[in-house]
């Protein structure tokens, strides 16, 4: 019976971990998707402010040469930190490591694999948290018809 649930138990954990993985078109589809999502958003924002403020077409015109400018502003910035980021990025990586090794000197085998699990099962908890308060920010965001 146990192995019938331990099989059990591991043919699921498997296709579920294969249903995670993403291929580069996925990942592009989503970024489109996404990029068109913002795009909607920024329209209905601006129709909005257009109607809030009673503004004529010129004042809309100014305001959304005004939103691209930034944009372009914000992603040049963007693009020039990118070296320092994946600089950090790289920094932390050895770190962990260090403490990685660090540890497996100090701790049997057995604790090891126990603290190293533990270890990547409050990670993945922390992600799941971290998606959990993405999706409520963005059910706050969504107009009242369609909550």
């Amino acid at each position: 019976m146990k192995k019938l649930v331990l099989a059990i138990a591991i043919i699921g954990f498997g296709s579920f971990a294969m249903a995670q993985q993403t291929t580069p078109q996925d990942k592009q589809a989503k970024r489109a998707e996404m990029q068109q999502k913002m795009q909607q958003k920024q329209q209905e924002h601006l129709a909005q402010m257009q109607k809030d403020l009673n503004l004529n077409q010129r004042q809309v015109e100014q305001i959304k040469a005004l939103h691209e400018q930034k944009k372009a502003e914000r992603q040049a910035d963007f693009e020039k930190n990118k070296e320092q980021r994946q600089a950090k990025m790289e920094q932390m990586k050895a770190k962990r490591a260090q403490m990685d090794a660090e540890m497996k000197q100090i701790l049997t085998p057995e604790q090891y694999d126990k603290w190293h699990a533990d270890r990547k099962a409050k990670m993945e908890q922390r992600k799941g948290m971290m998606k959990d308060r993405k999706m409520k920010r963005s059910m706050h965001t969504l107009p009242p018809e369609a909550k």
